[in-house]
């Protein structure tokens, strides 16, 4: 028992540093999702069922669900901004060099 709550404790830790320390945020909302599951884990090692199935839900399924389906959302309105900046870019205004009335 004692080297399974020591085993789950540093998972749990390193899940932890790995959620804060990952970049991108896709990838953090895995991470934080397995942080999740590993916690609702230690909690049922720690005789805390209940609590150990609200974690498991809400830790490990419903915040990483969440945290993806907002990036998906917001990359989404940012790719249709881009676009939208595309096209209304008037004709010739990414061309460099000389341009109307400069004297070479």
């Amino acid at each position: 028992m004692n080297a399974l709550l020591i085993i789950l404790l540093t998972l749990v830790g390193a899940a932890g540093w790995l959620t804060v320390t990952t970049r991108e945020p896709v990838r953090q909302a895995v991470v934080a999702g397995i942080l999740g599951l590993l916690l609702g884990l230690l909690f049922f090692v720690l005789q805390a069922p209940d609590v150990a199935f609200s974690e498991l839900v809400v830790g490990s399924a419903a915040v990483p669900a969440m945290l993806l389906l907002a990036i998906a959302k917001v990359r989404e309105q940012q790719a249709s901004a881009a676009r939208a900046d595309d096209q209304s870019e008037p004709p010739g205004a990414g061309i460099s060099g000389s341009q109307g009335g400069e004297a070479d």
